[in-house]
């Protein structure tokens, strides 16, 4: 089976995860960071600000049964791309919306979906589009967390209702 891989950040990656784990098409996602300077970076590390890494998710999709630019369009409807390095109370540069392009055809389309869905906002989208250079995984508590942390209050009060803000319900696919 062939597959495409994905790179995107916005805002805390448990957020992205729960939404991309319930997308047909999509055959994992991993959360980590990516977009910095720091080798190995830890989550104690990115939450200082000081590493440059963003906060994203890493998905590998069947580019069959979903494209990149449909991929794209999620991301655009998932977090808003107007509020630079920040997602509602999550404030710093390692909650910025970013695309990480893993080829020029990436590129390419993430800059023209970019152009084609500013007019959903009000202000100009503030989304860095940068080729990824290396992605590190996240830790293992964090991957699946909306899964594995049902009852947390994060996931109740921020990621639940975006879940059903988007149409999708607290059920999926697991990585």
């Amino acid at each position: 089976m062939m597959s495409e891989v994905a790179t995107i950040g916005g805002g805390c990656f448990w957020c992205l995860e729960a939404v991309y784990l319930r997308i047909p098409g999509i055959q994992s996602v991993v959360s980590g960071y990516a977009g910095g300077k720091t080798d190995n970076p830890t989550y104690k590390e990115i939450c200082t600000g000081t590493t440059g890494h963003a906060e994203v998710i890493q998905i590998t999709f069947d580019p069959k049964q979903i494209s990149f630019n449909q991929v794209l369009d999620i991301f655009w409807h998932a977090h808003d791309p107007t509020t630079l390095n920040r997602q509602g109370n999550d404030v710093g540069t390692q909650y910025r919306s970013i695309i990480l392009f893993h080829n020029e055809e990436q590129k390419s389309i993430a800059e023209k979906s970019k152009q084609e869905f500013s007019y959903l906002y009000p202000k100009p989208i503030v989304t860095e589009i940068t080729e990824l250079r290396t992605f590190y995984p996240a830790e293992s508590y964090h991957q699946n967390y909306f899964e594995n942390n049902p009852n947390n209050p994060y996931c109740n009060f921020i990621i639940l209702p975006k879940l059903q803000k988007l149409g999708l319900d607290g059920k999926g696919i697991t990585s």
